[in-house]
């Protein structure tokens, strides 16, 4: 059994080859999801979680009755709260959904076997912990700062006075392809 792993954000290539090398894993370093470095019809099965992927390319990895799985952070995630504290802010991936993603599968030529889509609840308690989450995602808070938004924050707080939270809702969905 063939087994491999690609990644390409620093922090995390360093992390792959000290865990994944010693246990047999083939592991390459790839930064373009439409050129991943394997032959063609190598693989039996590509699992992603929250990277890119290009569909065309993952069906020239697979092998005949190959599946890709892949669970994903939608466009709508976390809209609400970046709404709350930037408004007008334009979706950093607005295609990025259940009902566009299929069509991109169907068209490169795989059979869809489940797809699911979901909107959750995610809960801050307190400011503090908001502005730590908007900090680390960046792409979804362009240029968040406290002074920035202090005004929006100071709202947030008096909704965390009023009914001990701040609400806002992730947007998910999962795919499950096969060649």
């Amino acid at each position: 059994m063939y087994r491999g792993a690609t990644e390409g954000y620093k922090p995390n290539v360093d992390l792959c080859r000290e865990k994944l090398l010693p246990l047999g894993i083939n592991f390459k370093v790839c930064n373009k999801p439409s050129e991943i470095p394997y032959d063609n019809e190598m693989l039996d099965m590509v699992i992603n979680r929250h990277g890119d992927f290009n569909a065309t390319e993952l069906y020239r990895l697979l092998k005949n009755d190959g599946v890709f799985i892949t669970q994903q952070v939608g466009g709508d995630n976390d809209r609400d709260l970046v709404e709350m504290v930037l408004p007008g802010t334009e979706k950093p991936f607005p295609h990025s959904n259940l009902k566009e993603q299929r069509k991109v599968f169907k068209e490169a030529g795989f059979q869809i076997i489940r797809s699911e889509e979901a909107y959750r609840p995610i809960l801050f308690y307190d400011v503090g912990a908001f502005v730590w989450f908007a900090h680390i995602i960046e792409w979804e808070f362009p240029n968040f700062s406290v002074e920035k938004c202090f005004s929006q924050l100071l709202k947030m707080q008096k909704m965390i006075n009023k009914t001990g939270k701040i609400e806002g809702t992730i947007h998910r969905y999962l795919i499950i392809a096969k060649k």
